[in-house]
């Protein structure tokens, strides 16, 4: 087939200078990048990094999480749905952060306990979702603003 000719309707397409064939939109790839399948995660996988997820929380905010969920996403219902979970309280907690430093500033230092507080109640609902996650049970946090789905 030369550079000019229109490929068969339906089948893969040829780069004009040779290559790999390309799929057709809507086709699905055969692998992901990388060149490995993703394999799902075994159940002890799961629990060890939803755990981190949870825990990761209370040294790097939002950003443990985050990673946890980019990078297994789809390997695991209970990985899945723990670390977006995770991530929306952690989400929450910086969204509260910010409220109560601005609270604590407008009332002049009257309501400078509030960081505090938000710091605390984080810690604890984090140990909480941890200890649960590491009995294999599904953990949802109580207060928590679901942004990611």
């Amino acid at each position: 087939m030369s550079y000019d000719q229109q490929p068969p309707a339906g089948g893969p397409q040829q780069p004009p200078f040779g290559g790999q064939p390309q799929q057709p939109y809507g086709g699905q790839p055969q692998q992901p990048y990388g060149g490995q399948p993703q394999q799902p995660l075994r159940p002890d996988e799961e629990k060890t990094w939803s755990l981190l997820a949870h825990l990761g929380g209370i040294l790097f905010s939002f950003v443990a999480p985050l990673v946890v969920w980019l990078v297994f996403k789809g390997r695991g219902p209970f990985l899945d749905d723990q670390a977006k979970e995770a991530l929306n309280f952690q989400i929450t907690v910086a969204i509260a952060y910010v409220a109560s430093w601005i609270l604590a500033g407008i009332t002049f230092g009257w309501l400078s306990f509030l960081p505090f507080v938000v710091g605390v109640a984080a810690l604890v609902f984090a140990i909480l979702a941890a200890v649960a996650v590491n009995k294999g049970q599904w953990y949802r946090y109580p207060v928590t603003l679901r942004l990611v789905k």
